[in-house]
């Protein structure tokens, strides 16, 4: 297991050194855990957190409809606040399942990355 979780440490970092958010398009970035998905959409300029959702508090049953309530959630969030544009930070995850799920939602709902 100690193998695994390094080399997803290893992939974020190797995109954290390309991905970086701005005021006019900040950073969305996935973390993804056994039971539920969180999402944060992030200035990195100014290192602020600008809106925020998770699976925690939706309800219960399949992981991937969890994910796409999360993914249109945080859209909505962000276009109320004025951010139209993101950059997506996928955290060393695969484009897949859960992670594919939410961004699919958060562009269906606005977001533009």
């Amino acid at each position: 297991m100690q193998k695994k979780v390094t080399g997803r440490v290893r992939r974020r970092m190797r995109i954290r050194k390309k991905v970086h958010g701005t005021t006019e398009r900040p950073r969305l970035c996935v973390f993804r855990s056994a039971k539920h998905i969180y999402a944060q959409v992030v200035d990195d300029t100014l290192g602020t957190t600008i809106a925020h959702a998770s699976s925690v508090t939706g309800k219960s049953g399949n992981k991937v409809d969890a994910a796409k309530s999360v993914g249109s959630a945080v859209a909505k969030a962000c276009i109320e606040k004025g951010v139209e544009q993101v950059v997506f930070d996928r955290g060393g995850y695969q484009y897949h399942g859960r992670v594919r799920a939410l961004a699919e939602s958060a562009r269906e709902a606005g977001l533009k990355f």
